[in-house]
């Protein structure tokens, strides 16, 4: 608001200039001629000392118009015209008592019909100013107070045609050129015509001048605001819809399509879309808004990176930045589908921005202009709505992570259920079942035979103890007793007993921890001992667990052949599983030929 026109000063360009000094002493010249001539014809009816009251008019006219120094000037070449023309002895100067009253009469005139024609022009120059002042008033009211601008210009032109007597006036959007009827006076934006001030021709040349030096410029200062305003106000409602849409966790689909939309109708393009980065060096727009005859190519269809777009652009740099496809296309690159497209349609400008996830490059927002150049802050102005990309992105990746995390959770659960039936039917079922059939036989048996009684007491006695062995190791699987009874630290040492590959081990945990949390590291350890000795082709693995505040560090590496991959097979998605049901966090780095680290976060909790 800083830029709007000041109202309580009076500008210095309302002062009204003054007709060039030539021609006030020629007006002045030809006045104390005239009245010279007129005295003489009237000294035969009248006392000439009584005449000399004629030059008093073209005293005070020099004086008002062309200010004090010409008017005493004008006063004492009279005063000596009076004397040396119209008193006798004419032809002479001879100036007697009566004569310097006359000049005093003369410059006591002058002084005084410059004062009061001063204070005149002082106070038309104040009711101007007042004027102006109560015009600029009227409009920021009616500019910066209306919802929209396009609506509030009628209403605009109307307080300027009354407080400029016009009879009419309109402020049309868009460059209008003059014709018969019309005088068009441009206005501008930061240098870009975006409406024009329409009147009646014909108008006098003060007005004109008054409009072109003082109106013009003080409507364009206020559409600018009115337009910054209204501009700031519909990025904030779109930003607000687009959040709404983030914050329910509606589809990516449905909120690449409402970011291209909001996009388009904010920056006032002809073409807007989300675009994604594929591996393969393509991009696939995601997501699209046209406004006109814009052809696109298929919604979710790849196409090459193409040298000279905005987006190759982009994805090259990881910065925004903006192309002017023209150029492009006229050059030996323009010939790929979408500069051939570009050329087409007649698309000339284009700004993108990137979208960012993870610290990771996935895509871009680009808008596209048939017209002029985009304003140099578009990039600014796109980065809050790629921001948005990124959140919804986020969140769709962390919700399908969610849900596949879940539906893994469930699956080996169904999975256990499934082991732990088929080891009681397959194993302590049939020694049960064993058992049985040999205490009825030996219910059946005769007493009179001891021994045979014997040998089958001590085969069901057998039968009992391997049953029991079975249920002994499916509780292990389950949970391990060492665990439970002497705690984390002495449970992975048992492990590195049993493994098949070299461990080394470094750690730091001298208290009992929750039990979940150590279920969960022992677990992690044990994943990745069975790994290295099934698939890394390892020759020492390096464990290191501490113990810090209320969380467990724990890191495992091999020297193996790299290469795990989380995506495929259950042992480390399982580990994932329970480091994230738990709030933490697992970071797996598996080179090809560098071995696979595991960094594990894991928070110490009791849920």
């Amino acid at each position: 608001m800083s830029d709007l026109p000041k109202q309580h000063s009076v500008p210095s360009d309302l002062r009204r200039t003054r007709p060039p000094l030539a021609l006030g002493i020629l007006v002045a010249i030809s006045c104390v001629g005239a009245e010279t001539l007129l005295a003489d014809l009237l000294k035969q009816i009248t006392p000439v000392r009584s005449l000399n009251i004629l030059y008093l008019l073209g005293i005070v006219l020099v004086a008002a118009v062309w200010g004090r120094w010409l008017g005493l000037a004008t006063a004492t070449v009279s005063a000596l015209a009076f004397n040396y023309f119209l008193i006798p002895p004419t032809g002479s100067l001879t100036f007697m008592a009566q004569d310097w009253a006359v000049l005093a009469c003369f410059l006591a005139g002058t002084l005084l019909a410059g004062s009061i024609f001063r204070l005149a022009r002082s106070l038309a120059v104040e009711v101007d100013a007042r004027a102006e002042a109560d015009l600029s008033a009227d409009l920021c009211r009616i500019l910066l107070h209306a919802p929209d601008v396009k609506t509030a210009q009628p209403e605009a032109a109307r307080r300027l045609a009354r407080a400029l007597k016009l009879p009419y006036a309109e402020i049309r959007r868009g460059a209008s050129p003059d014709d018969e009827n019309h005088m068009a006076f441009p206005l501008h934006d930061h240098g870009v015509p975006v409406c024009s001030l329409l009147v009646p021709t014909g108008l006098p040349r003060s007005t004109l001048r008054r409009l072109r030096e003082r109106v013009v410029p003080s409507i364009e200062v206020l559409l600018q605001a009115a337009r910054e305003r209204q501009r700031v106000t519909n990025e904030q409602a779109a930003l607000r819809r687009l959040a709404t849409l983030v914050a329910h966790g509606a589809p990516p689909e449905e909120i690449f399509g409402a970011v291209a939309r909001e996009l388009g109708h904010i920056l006032e393009v002809r073409h807007t879309a989300v675009v994604r980065y594929e591996p393969d060096a393509t991009r696939t727009e995601v997501g699209v808004w046209n406004s006109g005859q814009v052809a696109t190519l298929p919604l979710g269809s790849p196409v090459p990176l193409e040298k000279g777009t905005v987006s190759e652009l982009v994805a090259r740099t990881k910065a925004p930045g903006r192309i002017d496809t023209t150029q492009a296309t006229a050059g030996s690159l323009g010939t790929g589908p979408l500069l051939t497209m570009y050329r087409d349609v007649g698309m000339k400008y284009a700004v993108g921005c990137p979208v960012t996830v993870g610290g990771h490059l996935w895509g871009a927002v680009v808008a596209g202009s048939t017209a002029e150049p985009l304003p140099d802050d578009t990039e600014k102005r796109m980065l809050d709505f790629t921001d948005l990309v990124a959140a919804a992105i986020a969140n769709a990746d962390s919700h399908a992570k969610l849900q596949a995390s879940r539906a893994r959770v469930l699956a080996a659960a169904d999975a256990t259920r499934r082991l732990i039936e088929r080891d009681l039917h397959d194993g302590t079922q049939q020694r049960l079942v064993a058992v049985m059939l040999e205490l009825r036989a030996m219910e059946a048996m005769p007493p009179t035979d001891p021994e045979e009684f014997k040998r089958l007491l001590s085969g069901a006695t057998h039968t009992l103890n391997e049953a029991l062995e079975d249920l002994q190791g499916i509780a292990r699987g389950l949970h391990p007793a060492l665990l439970s009874r002497r705690g984390l630290v002495p449970a992975i040492k048992a492990l590195a007993r049993c493994s098949a590959v070299p461990v080394e081990l470094n750690m730091c945990a001298d208290r009992q921890l929750a039990e979940r949390s150590e279920v969960t590291a022992y677990h992690a350890v044990s994943e990745a001992l069975t790994n290295a000795a099934k698939h890394a082709d390892a020759s020492v693995v390096h464990v290191d667990l501490s113990v810090k505040d209320a969380t467990i560090w724990l890191s495992i590496r091999d020297d193996g052949k790299g290469g795990a991959d989380p995506g495929h097979g259950s042992g480390l998605l399982s580990i994932t599983d329970r480091v994230e049901a738990l709030g933490g966090s697992l970071q797996i780095t598996s080179p090809i030929g560098g071995g696979t680290s595991l960094l594990a976060e894991i928070p110490i909790t009791d849920m």
